[in-house]
């Protein structure tokens, strides 16, 4: 094999960044920070949590504590997290904040992210010269894994340990880890984040305890106690006017629940909080529970303003926004792509979006939920929270009532209304109180029309809302968004689709399809019956096993290349699921009816270039172009002239500067021979190498009998059910070389596991 080498953005050197940090941190991290400097200066080893609401920068307090405190004295860091994207995020923070000013004593420091992702490294692969050492508690917890860290960990007298995410940190994985390294290391400082490390159970709490014993006053926490050396909670925030200031208000239904409630379904409310299938249709049906909700909301419809209320389930959601558009207040519901754990339904992302964007728009007064609006989604000016469903959960109770908490100093309102909707239970289930936080598709229009020229735009657009939102978002990076040109971001066309969920309700789905996307899903159409072929079973609903099989064998297949704009991994599953029901491809349909001519955003932006239109000119002609004449695509498409402008000012800076989106060169990435690379990142670099490889070996399993699974020894007419696959795998050594490679049936690998990567 050629020695070809490529850059490898999982591990590489970082190099300070001149100057100073423009971000100013809010009060609150400053005192994070000064609390974790006292615990630093007091104490040589130290185990302690910082409590952050979300949202709080938890990850933007700690990695610029570290620069100073860890990487600029040459002190390694084990950052643990659970999920790839965690792992990115805490990498691009300290890539991003590695200010001169922040590491002064220092040239460099290397860091390296590892994980089971093709995209990150391999445990095989730490190096003792790594200082940042980011990495998933699933690839180093294993205790075949853990002996990976003893090179690394060797000679050094202290070390910092962070844990993101610390209220998983109870897990049998998470502890491991603590354990080995403590075993390892005479100093470990270890530090956790979390926005809240109060669990339901009681056991949990005691773990946690005696995972974090450090706490804010003497460094030592009492007995039992959770060590926290910093903790801002919510009331200090409304203070500062980060959260607004909450009214609570409670309505009793008078309905009765769980009155011959049995032990399981007891166990399951208090351990699990979910409610049993026979429960939440019980409150979902319940008339007089839901025409109490929505009368309490008529009567005070302008002071409660743009709300959101939190079901019990995905009927309770429907039959709630039906019965508050019957009212005249425009709703919608939206449920979690996960799927719901009452009815198993789910519902299109892109829909959700769309009717977010509705609700953030003031569109829609109220958005009826499940699973979806507890963390992570930016609604601003949300003034009240319904709280419709209970919860023994007190962190999910923080997350329901936090999304109307969004104070002015954020964008947000002074008041917030936290309205509880209470029901007779059993007497001996803990619900928590709110104030105790504190203390369908219709027919489409024909081909040719005008209306379907229309509604091509808007399903487009739909698909845009988020991009475009993010794009206006200074607080996310969208810059490799941003660099592909604007055609490449415009759907080729779409795969549309229905079928009929677990429940018996119609389902609709559209899959957006770009330039990017569109040769990885024309393959996955072709290989679909074969896929199914494969596995054993003949129902039209398919398992969480079968279905994550599956979606992975089309992530290995298809989608394993970087593609801007990405593929959705929610969009497969709702097409494997179509097709186990229909056993035919999903229809594509073209934007071809679109008049491009009329969205080029790139001629706009030449146009006031090369005419050197001054800013009056240039807001005239804007302007022009945006009131256009009838059937204005403009309108259609960018939805707000807010993101049309901003279009038009991205591919102006491109004119002005072609420079202005090459990637910051404050990081430089190590660089590989394709033989360390997993066949997809090969096939990404070099897609004839990567088939040569292939083909050279099923050329080594065939015979005249037929291809012979290495493994097993069953012979196979065809290729359709196996998979090539390393004899010694990379995350021990194993290269991508032809020597190296085997063909296994598809049992064979799935029992193989995770002990091969790249297969095929």
């Amino acid at each position: 094999m050629a020695q070809e080498y490529v850059e490898f953005p999982a591990s590489g050197e970082v190099h300070p960044i001149p100057g100073s940090n423009a971000r100013h941190p809010y009060q609150h991290q400053l005192d994070a920070i000064r609390a974790l400097d006292h615990m630093d200066e007091e104490y040589a080893s130290y185990s302690t949590l910082v409590v952050l609401p979300t949202g709080g920068g938890k990850t933007y307090t700690a990695s610029t504590w570290l620069l100073r405190h860890a990487l600029d004295k040459r002190k390694k860091i084990l950052w643990l997290a659970h999920r790839q994207t965690l792992l990115d995020q805490a990498a691009e923070s300290f890539q991003k904040f590695a200010y001169s000013t922040e590491i002064p004593h220092i040239s460099s420091f290397r860091y390296r992210i590892v994980s089971g992702s093709s995209n990150h490294d391999k445990t095989v692969n730490i190096a003792p010269k790594d200082d940042l050492l980011i990495i998933s508690k699933d690839s180093i917890g294993r205790k075949s894994n853990l002996e990976r860290l003893e090179p690394w960990l060797a000679g050094e007298k202290e070390i910092f340990l962070i844990v993101d995410e610390a209220h998983h940190s109870t897990a049998r994985t998470y502890r491991r880890v603590i354990d080995f390294v403590k075993e390892k290391v005479e100093h470990v400082k270890l530090i956790g984040l979390t926005a809240t490390p109060f669990r339901t159970a009681e056991n949990e709490q005691g773990l946690l305890a005696h995972i974090y014993k450090d706490g804010m006053s003497d460094g030592k926490s009492k007995k039992n106690d959770i060590g926290i050396v910093y903790k801002v909670d919510l009331k200090e925030l409304i203070n500062r006017q980060i959260l607004s200031h909450p009214h609570f208000e409670t309505y009793y239904t008078d309905e009765e629940y769980g009155k011959d409630l049995g032990l399981e379904a007891w166990e399951s409310i208090q351990h699990l909080d979910t409610l049993s299938p026979e429960l939440s249709q019980s409150i979902a049906e319940s008339g007089p529970r839901n025409k109490l909700i929505v009368d309490t909301y008529l009567k005070k419809a302008n002071e409660y303003g743009k709300t959101i209320v939190f079901a019990v389930s995905v009927n309770h959601a429907i039959a709630l926004a039906k019965l508050f558009n019957k009212a005249g207040i425009k709703s919608e519901y939206i449920v979690s792509s996960i799927k719901d754990m009452g009815t198993g339904a789910t519902i299109s992302a892109k829909e959700n979006d769309r009717k977010l964007e509705a609700f953030r728009a003031g569109d829609v007064q109220v958005l009826v939920n499940v699973n979806i609006l507890t963390e992570g989604v930016d609604l601003p000016m949300t003034k009240t929270v319904f709280l419709a469903r209970p919860t023994v959960s007190t962190i999910l109770m923080t997350q329901m009532i936090g999304r109307a908490l969004r104070g002015e100093k954020a964008g947000g309102t002074n008041m917030a209304y936290i309205v509880s909707f209470v029901d007779n239970w059993n007497e001996h289930i803990a619900w928590v109180s709110p104030d105790t936080i504190f203390v369908g598709d219709s027919e489409w229009p024909l081909k040719d029309s005008p209306e379907y020229k229309k509604q091509q735009i808007r399903w487009i657009a739909i698909s845009k809302i988020e991009e475009f939102a993010a794009i206006l978002n200074d607080a996310i990076d969208t810059e490799q968004l941003e660099a592909v040109p604007f055609w490449e971001r415009i759907p080729v066309g779409m795969y549309a689709f229905q079928y009929i969920n677990e429940e018996g309700i119609d389902f609709s789905y559209q899959v957006m399809v770009y330039n990017s996307t569109q040769d990885a899903y024309e393959k996955m159409m072709q290989a679909l019956p074969a896929l199914f072929e494969g596995i054993d079973t003949d129902d039209e609903y398919l398992s969480d096993d079968v279905l994550g099989k599956l979606e992975l064998a089309c992530k290995q297949r298809f989608f394993n290349r970087e593609m801007v704009p990405p593929y959705d991994p929610r969009d497969v599953r709702h097409i494997l699921k179509y097709y186990a029901q229909k056993e035919s491809e999903p229809k594509f349909y073209t934007f071809d009816q679109v008049d491009r001519s009329k969205l080029d955003v790139p001629a706009i932006a030449k146009y006031v270039w090369d005419e050197d239109l001054g800013p009056k000119k240039k807001k005239d002609y804007l302007d022009t172009l945006w009131e256009g004449v009838d059937d204005n695509l403009l309108q259609l498409f960018f939805c707000k002239k807010i993101y049309f402008l901003r279009m038009v000012d991205i591919e102006l800076l491109k004119l002005s500067d072609p420079q202005i989106y090459e990637a910051e060169t404050n990081v430089t990435y190590d660089k590989r021979t394709l033989e360390c690379l997993p066949l997809d990142k090969i096939k990404e670099v070099d897609p004839a190498l990567e088939e040569e490889l292939r083909e050279g070996a099923f050329a080594k399993a065939k015979f005249d009998s037929g291809y012979v699974c290495a493994h097993c020894g069953k012979v196979f007419s065809n290729r359709q059910y196996l998979n090539v696959d390393h004899i010694i795998p990379m995350n021990k050594g194993g290269r991508s070389v032809l020597e190296n490679l085997q063909i296994l049936c598809r049992s064979c690998n799935g029992k193989k596991g995770d002990q091969s990567e790249g297969e095929y």
